[in-house]
């Protein structure tokens, strides 16, 4: 029997259409897929637009500075989550990461201008200016002042001064490397009042005081006669005596009237008195409790009144305190800031000069303390303020001010008719101006310590004179009217005697360096 054949159905118009779209788009997953198994190092080119009659203007090309390409979305890729293609992509892109990553912290080893090394993002100071202003450091040995400047003054009087401060000469006993007066950094100096022979004291930074007697004689030559010639004994040592009174820094010495024991303050917040005739050192101020802190950065005494201390603290407290009674103390906030230094009229006593790291220099009266409770301080007469934080304030007897700031500047300022102020006077601004101006290198840095002026308290020969430390291995010497007379220097100074003291009366100037060596003019 022959097969029956069967006749095809009639396909409906809807049907080729819907068949026709199925091949259509199968054709489009292919060249899809085919597209995603290439994973491009850069985004491919957009198509260009199709051209029409009317032509339209071109928009400004867009500048692309990305390297990396650009991520894509793998699913309208028709690419499956957990294809091999969506992997080998995946490990793509995070080995490109892991290269950006390893080529920022990459060294580099080529020069690098200053522009270059430039941190953006912030208002930091970009200008090439910044470096020559901070660069400012020491120049070893170089003089600013020379005797030159000696042989050219006109002024007869002027130039007899700086011959006479010029003579000064180096201690001659031992050499400054030998003359090791403390363990550590020389912090500050002392110079007992007597006239008799130099005594000086130093305070360094873990609280030893070092005693040297000057008038001690050095090591002979040795005698002609000596046939031991092989010999090399160990070279004779100064004299020196070294004592542990504090835990912290020695800031400061005051020395009474009578010369019989010396007050010594302290970061340790203690400000003891160390009886130089039995040997013993008592605690006259201190905290109630030992954790309180009270770092003390100055101490004085007023000649008037030897039972009267005053104090100032790192943390802007201005103290006074009667040493005959423990109880009785009074403590001012004076400031916010640290205060670095003090000093009172030598014949004015109400009157105090401090310095301070918010860049004033304030004149007080203790003579009348204004307002009520905790706000309870001195009347500020007046104040003046410097470009950078000022380090010290030292009073003439004269009535002068000179002032040591990090602005590069050692400031005078005259207040000749202190002794007329009555209680309630106020220094008028223009008045409150420095009457001179010294350029000064005061860049001391971290292991140096801060340069701070010293006046002579009662120079035999009447002339008001200060000195303070010069960052190139010298002490320079100043009149009140900022006048340089001397830049003291000598042979064996191989740091920079930062600490420098005037004797109150005679001629004689000590200078204390970071490794705790001693420098003395005579």
């Amino acid at each position: 029997m022959a097969p029956i054949k069967k006749e095809k159905k009639e396909v409906s118009e809807f049907e080729r259409k819907r068949l026709a779209n199925i091949q259509a788009n199968q054709a489009e997953l292919k060249k899809l897929s085919k597209t995603a198994d290439k994973v491009q190092p850069a985004p491919a080119p957009r198509p260009k637009p199709k051209t029409t009659s009317a032509p339209r203007k071109r928009a400004a090309p867009v500048i692309k500075t990305e390297t990396r390409p650009t991520r894509t979305s793998s699913r309208l890729a028709g690419v499956e989550a957990d294809s091999e293609t969506a992997k080998r992509k995946a490990e793509v892109e995070y080995e490109y990461e892991q290269l950006q990553r390893a080529a920022k912290k990459m060294r580099r080893s080529e020069d690098l201008n200053y522009s270059d090394m430039l941190v953006e993002g912030r208002k930091y100071n970009k200008g090439e200016e910044f470096l020559s202003g901070i660069m400012r450091g020491a120049n070893p040995y170089v003089r600013t002042f020379t005797k030159e400047d000696i042989k050219e003054t006109t002024d007869e009087g002027l130039r007899a001064l700086r011959e006479k401060m010029s003579g000064l000469e180096l201690y001659e006993g031992y050499e400054p490397n030998q003359i090791k007066i403390t363990p550590e950094r020389v912090y500050s100096l002392g110079f007992h009042p007597s006239p008799d022979k130099p005594l000086i004291f130093a305070g360094d930074k873990m609280g030893n005081m070092g005693i040297f007697d000057a008038s001690q004689i050095g090591p002979e030559v040795k005698a002609e006669g000596n046939d031991d010639d092989d010999e090399d004994p160990e070279a004779p040592e100064p004299a020196i005596t070294a004592l542990k009174l504090h835990t912290r820094t020695i800031t400061s010495f005051v020395f009474p009237a009578d010369g019989n024991s010396v007050f010594t303050g302290s970061y340790d917040s203690s400000v003891r008195k160390f009886d130089l005739q039995k040997g013993v050192s008592v605690e006259v101020l201190a905290p109630d409790t030992l954790d309180e802190e009270m770092a003390i950065s100055s101490i004085a005494i007023p000649k008037t009144d030897p039972n009267i201390l005053l104090f100032s603290t790192l943390d802007g407290r201005f103290g006074r305190h009667d040493i005959r009674s423990p109880k009785d103390t009074e403590i001012w906030q004076l400031t916010d800031k640290k205060i670095g230094g003090f000093s009172i009229h030598p014949l004015q006593p109400h009157l105090v000069a401090t310095a301070s790291l918010d860049r004033m220099l304030k004149i007080w009266d203790l003579r009348s303390i204004k307002g009520k409770g905790e706000a309870r301080i001195p009347s500020l007469l007046g104040e003046h303020q410097s470009k950078l934080s000022v380090s010290h304030a030292s009073w003439s007897a004269a009535g002068h001010v000179a002032t040591s700031s990090y602005d590069d500047t050692i400031k005078i300022h005259s207040f000749l008719d202190a002794g007329s102020w009555k209680v309630g006077h106020d220094i008028n601004e223009e008045s409150m101006k420095p009457s001179r101006v010294i350029n000064h290198n005061n860049q001391t840095g971290r292991w140096v310590t801060i340069l701070k002026p010293q006046w002579q308290e009662q120079p035999e020969d009447g002339i008001q004179k200060f000195v303070i430390g010069n960052m190139n291995r010298f002490v320079d010497v100043y009149s009140a009217d900022g006048e340089q007379l001397a830049q003291l220097s000598g042979d064996g100074i191989t740091a920079v005697p930062a600490v420098a003291q005037f004797h109150p009366t005679k001629d004689w100037v000590a200078g204390g360096t970071a490794s705790g060596k001693l420098c003395l003019w005579m």
